[in-house]
């Protein structure tokens, strides 16, 4: 079957093939692919604070935001094992309800900062050279606002939170909002791709129909087009990652989000 590739750019991101991806996954232990994991995701929640109007600041322990973040999203994500809880949470604005910490190593203690546990999920992996199965559907790149609204409706699935997806995402460069169609154009499955240096991160996995389960499937399949050297990470708990689990991904390493009050 054809597929819709990205408008606009019809190479591969990276021509090295699988050569490369086997260096990085030599060089790369479970520790360092955590580490990896965790600054890709900084770098997309930065990108999402950024679409918001609010810059957040990358400093050597953590990345954090000093006013309340996008619902959803952290104010502040650890970069290192061992971040210092108070000089963290004193980067961030904890008077305003809801503020939360992405404890990228589950190694923080911020009780005493009148934080709790809100859930522990898992860093996951999946090798660049893993096989990837055919998807049923197309998929392409959004590219411009009426696309990534689409694409934000299907996601949102009538909560009221589509908007959450602004167009100032289509100027982030490393910023990719995947969507699986039907051969109509209807948006029925995607994520979100966030592509570093050394990784790609997968976020907000969706389908309409059976969960993130029917999504993986077109999610990897463009994914390994785009970035076909890069291995893929990203994190999910319960079903969600017993699922990716089905799709290849291995857990490599635990994390905590803690909220405020």
């Amino acid at each position: 079957m054809t597929r819709h590739r990205l408008a606009g750019s019809a190479k591969p991101l990276d021509g090295t093939g699988q050569d490369r991806s086997r260096f990085i996954l030599m060089t790369m232990p479970k520790q360092l692919l955590v580490r990896a994991a965790a600054r890709n995701n900084a770098g997309w929640c930065a990108a999402m604070s950024r679409s918001h109007g609010l810059a957040g600041e990358f400093g050597t322990q953590a990345w954090t935001a000093p006013a309340r973040t996008p619902l959803y999203y952290p104010d502040a994500v650890t970069l290192v094992p061992g971040a210092d809880p108070a000089a963290l949470t004193a980067r961030i604005d904890t008077t305003a309800p809801g503020a939360s910490v992405k404890d990228s190593f589950a190694d923080l203690d911020l009780t005493k900062a009148g934080f709790q546990v809100l859930f522990e999920a898992q860093w996951i992996h999946r090798p660049a050279s893993a096989p990837v199965v055919a998807s049923d559907l197309d998929w392409q790149v959004a590219t411009d606002p009426g696309t990534l609204h689409a694409w934000a409706l299907a996601w949102d699935n009538g909560d009221g939170n589509a908007d959450l997806f602004r167009p100032g995402l289509l100027d982030d460069p490393a910023t990719f909002v995947l969507a699986g169609q039907f051969a109509g154009g209807r948006v029925v499955a995607g994520a979100v791709a966030s592509r570093s240096d050394q990784v790609v991160g997968i976020s907000n996995v969706f389908a309409l129909d059976d969960g993130p389960h029917a999504a993986w499937p077109v999610v990897l399949e463009a994914v390994h087009w785009l970035f076909p050297a890069l291995p893929v990470v990203g994190y999910e708990y319960g079903d969600d990652l017993a699922a990716a689990a089905r799709h290849g991904f291995e857990p490599v390493g635990p994390l905590r989000i803690w909220v405020h009050g």
